[in-house]
């Protein structure tokens, strides 16, 4: 994510110029990261019933626009200004992104500031998105909305500080996340675990069917999602001049490919089936697991760490029944779970020859690099898991964080929007009929003028 480790660390790039090649490219790349949110929408939509269609979209939708708000004001500056102490940043210039040139460079790289920025805040959006798939059904839209404001001040960007900052303590110890295992995925996994500690279960939780409503809506966000991530991993190298964005694109399709298939395969053995569903989580977790890697290994190792990722979350996904806790859309079995595996992988199958010369433990590397990594995925985990729990209790105090029961048995789209996704009163019915048919009453049922 920062300039290439490589060529600072050798001293290879003294003096940078702007490049409009990699201009032009970042600003694509940022593009396809804006474009997976809602891809996300969809993928999260089509996996919940038809009654909280609209929410679920719209608990993506509006992390849009808080967190591009709040980035602008303070949010950058915090994630990628001048450090203190290893933990936090701080730069004047990025308050309101109003003092920067409009050719100024980032770093040794070859674009502006303004390019690195917008690519950030794409990824600072899709974050707490990821965390709303765990909460489906029964979340006020309001407390939703303030806790992603919260979320990424006290959370996010501190996180994004000690992870990519030049002087973040995690950087500086030699963490490898070449696009976000730990800052994006363990730490909206957390979260989502955090909250849910508060929230609770959704009422018939593990006793009424909660099947998606629309699978093809899911396998399209799925697609979204896999297009978008070339620019979420190939565009974290912030250059397209060295051959290291095009391993991690590359890496990210064998990942994605080996985790689907691992999955289907683990799926049939299980259940007896290869599901669309599976698929499309498969083909996520394969994502999630190659993002902090895509720098670090080669194809062969992405092939590893698809396949291990693919298998271990989907048994990851069976656990919210074993112990008991509600996570709706399965974020903490395929974000934290998948997340953990990608981050830890590092420590086993990085080469030494692509983003870095960390080498693992199978490429004569010891066990240094692994413990790197798994120290970073404890903090990054930890402090997002508690204080994510401490943000929601709050919140749960001051203005209750769930819907009352009556809402979420009718369904958090009329509750929270006054709206529908789908007009199951046909062509030409009136107001009373659609308003009786979301109440789950029949159309023709006599409805008093």
């Amino acid at each position: 994510m920062p300039p290439g480790i490589l060529t600072v660390a050798d001293g290879l790039a003294e003096k940078a110029t702007l490049s409009p090649a990699n201009t032009g490219f970042m600003l694509i790349c940022s593009a396809l990261v804006m474009l997976m949110t809602p891809g996300l929408a969809f993928f999260y939509g089509g996996m919940v019933r038809v009654k909280s269609v609209l929410n679920m979209l719209m608990m993506s939708f509006i992390s849009l626009g808080i967190v591009t708000v709040l980035w602008v004001l303070y949010g950058f500056g915090l994630a990628f200004g001048t450090d203190a102490g290893g933990v936090i940043g701080w730069n004047g210039d990025f308050a309101g992104l109003g003092h920067i040139g409009l050719t100024q460079l980032w770093g040794t790289t070859t674009i502006p500031i303004y390019v690195f920025a917008v690519f950030q805040l794409m990824f600072a959006v899709i974050t707490p998105a990821l965390i709303s798939g765990a909460l489906a059904d029964r979340v006020k839209f309001t407390a939703w909305a303030l806790f992603v404001a919260l979320w990424v001040t006290v959370v996010y960007f501190p996180v994004a500080h000690w992870v990519w900052a030049d002087g973040g303590w995690l950087f500086k110890l030699g963490v490898i996340d070449f696009a976000g295992g730990t800052a994006v995925h363990i730490n909206a996994g957390a979260a989502a675990l955090g909250v849910l500690l508060v929230v609770g279960k959704r009422i018939g939780f593990k006793k009424d069917p909660m099947r998606p409503h629309s699978l093809p809506l899911v396998m399209l966000g799925a697609g979204l999602l896999w297009f978008g991530w070339f620019g979420f991993n190939a565009g974290s190298w912030l250059n397209n001049d060295d051959g290291v964005g095009a391993v991690a694109f590359v890496n990210t399709q064998v990942a994605t490919a080996a985790a689907m298939l691992g999955w289907l395969a683990y799926e049939r053995l299980r259940h007896g089936s290869f599901t669309t569903l599976g698929a499309a989580s498969g083909a996520v977790a394969g994502l999630v697991a190659i993002t902090p890697a895509c720098g670090a290994v080669s194809p062969l190792g992405a092939l590893a760490v698809g396949a291990i990722a693919g298998v271990l979350c989907a048994m990851a996904v069976g656990l919210k029944y074993r112990f008991g806790y509600d996570d709706s859309l399965d974020v903490i079995g395929v974000h934290l779970v998948g997340g953990v595996v990608g981050s830890l992988l590092i420590g086993l199958f990085a080469t030494g020859g692509v983003q870095s010369h960390a080498k693992g433990l199978f490429y004569g590397g010891g066990f240094g690099q692994l413990g790197k990594q798994a120290i970073g995925v404890v903090c990054v985990l930890l402090y997002s898991l508690v204080v994510s729990y401490v943000l929601a209790k709050a919140i749960d105090v001051v203005m209750g964080f769930r819907v009352g029961e009556d809402e979420e048995i009718t369904g958090v789209d009329q509750a929270a929007h006054a709206e529908t996704a789908y007009d199951f009163a046909g062509a030409g019915g009136g107001t009373a009929a659609r308003r009786t048919t979301a109440l789950g009453e029949s159309p023709t049922k006599k409805v008093d003028a």
